[in-house]
């Protein structure tokens, strides 16, 4: 992170965001009484005509022209504001006919919130504007009024601004003490002109994110698609893990096994003593493929996950761990078999990391229930320097958590500790 030297209050005036923000005020003024005349122009027209069959057309076009202006105003807050903001759900109709989009347009509920928000926002924009205007300009021009102060004597033929006048006195800011706290006065205008121009475009963007995106329920069907999408990967990565090991381990082993034993049988009758040393290596093979094929089940569901709940399959996680970790569970009933699932192949992960990538000499557990969330937390007192962003396990942890409304937070600084806590709703 960048570290100034000047406080932000003195940087604010200079910031390229102040400015942008101030000329996306100013311009907001002629714009928004642009958009509030021609909706409302359009809007009663179209009104006043629904008696007849031109009404609804004519209504039709004024709601899609309150979506262009929302396109304009999401291009100028991107521009000017730095929001970025969806456009809302297009308009189709069934058919793809005039008709039928009419009356999609007619029912789309993200248009006629387009159509607020060109009413709703002349007024905002007027006290915006000359809030803005006059903060901004005045306090500059009191601030600079002793390197422009000789234009009054010299052209207007007074001796400063005018602070008060009537037909028998005047009282002119001209004095060398007046100028002085007439600039003083405008860098308090100064100072405190970002700071209200920036609470006035924190109001626009209000304005814009509620009105002018998508739909909650448009979001959150998105939200789901991808969560969808990514559980359908996940799902297709880990057949094909297990396809991987079963072909690679186990059956390898198996294979290799048999061929063993067909020659074992071979060996039975000339040489007995070859035989049964090679059935004995042969019986190794057997219990290391059984170990595999445990360590492969272990990895798909294991049975004691099921069996005696996530106190138990964390405890035994645990104990293969290459650290000391100490498991403390503290919830009142059990999940659901996908979120227990979820929750114990998170823990089973990060311990794997404190394994493999930490150096910690110790590491901790922790399991509990807040409200309607089941907290996860693994801390160890490892080097530290976890990202979740650089593609590595962490990041398909987000992408797991993610797709059933989870969230993980990595707290990792460099030279540690690290502790990872992860949040997964609560059904039991």
């Amino acid at each position: 992170m960048a570290t100034h030297r000047l406080p932000a209050a003195i940087r604010a005036p200079f910031e390229g965001r102040t400015w942008r923000e101030f000329g996306y005020l100013v311009l907001g003024l002629p714009l928004s009484v642009a958009y509030f005349a021609l909706s409302i122009a359009l809007v009663s027209a179209g009104a006043g005509l629904l008696i007849t069959f031109l009404g609804i057309p004519v209504l039709a076009g004024a709601l899609a022209m309150c979506r262009g202006f929302g396109a304009v105003e999401r291009a100028r807050a991107r521009g000017l504001l730095g929001l970025d903001v969806a456009a809302p759900e297009p308009v189709r109709g069934r058919t793809g006919g005039a008709m039928s989009w009419m009356g999609a347009m007619l029912k789309s509920g993200a248009s006629w919130r387009h159509l607020l928000y060109a009413i709703l926002h002349m007024p905002w924009a007027i006290f915006a504007f000359t809030v803005s205007v006059a903060f901004w300009t005045y306090g500059w021009a009191l601030f600079t009024y002793p390197l422009w102060q000789w234009v009054f004597p010299m052209y207007a033929g007074q001796d400063g601004i005018q602070l008060y006048g009537d037909r028998t006195h005047a009282f002119y800011l001209d004095s060398p003490f007046e100028i002085a706290v007439t600039s003083a006065v405008g860098l308090l205008f100064v100072l405190a002109g970002p700071w209200i121009i920036r609470s006035l475009a924190a109001v626009d963007r209000l304005m814009v994110s509620g009105l002018l995106g998508p739909s909650r329920l448009a979001t959150r069907v998105t939200e789901l698609e991808t969560d969808r999408g990514v559980v359908v990967d996940t799902a297709a990565a880990d057949l094909r893990r297990i396809e991987r090991d079963l072909h690679d381990g186990a059956q390898a082993r198996l294979v290799a096994l048999a061929m063993d034993l067909g020659l074992a049988k071979e060996k039975l009758t000339e040489d007995p003593k070859a035989a049964a040393r090679m059935v004995e290596e042969a019986h190794g093979e057997v219990k290391t493929a059984l170990q595999e094929l445990r360590d492969l089940a272990r990895g798909i569901h294991p049975a004691v996950l099921t069996d005696r709940g996530l106190d138990a399959a964390l405890s035994a996680v645990a104990s293969r761990c290459t650290v000391p970790v100490s498991v403390e569970v503290d919830l009142p009933a059990r999940p659901v078999p996908a979120i227990e699932g979820i929750a114990y192949f998170t823990v089973s992960e990060l311990l794997q990391n404190v394994s493999k990538h930490s150096g910690a000499r110790r590491a901790w557990v922790d399991v509990w229930r807040a409200g309607d969330r089941m907290m996860l937390q693994v801390r160890d007192d490892g080097r530290g320097g976890a990202d979740a962003t650089a593609g590595s396990g962490l990041a398909g942890l987000t992408e797991r958590l993610g797709a059933v409304d989870g969230i993980l937070a990595v707290d990792s600084p460099a030279g540690g500790p690290t502790t990872i806590t992860a949040e997964l709703p609560w059904r039991a």
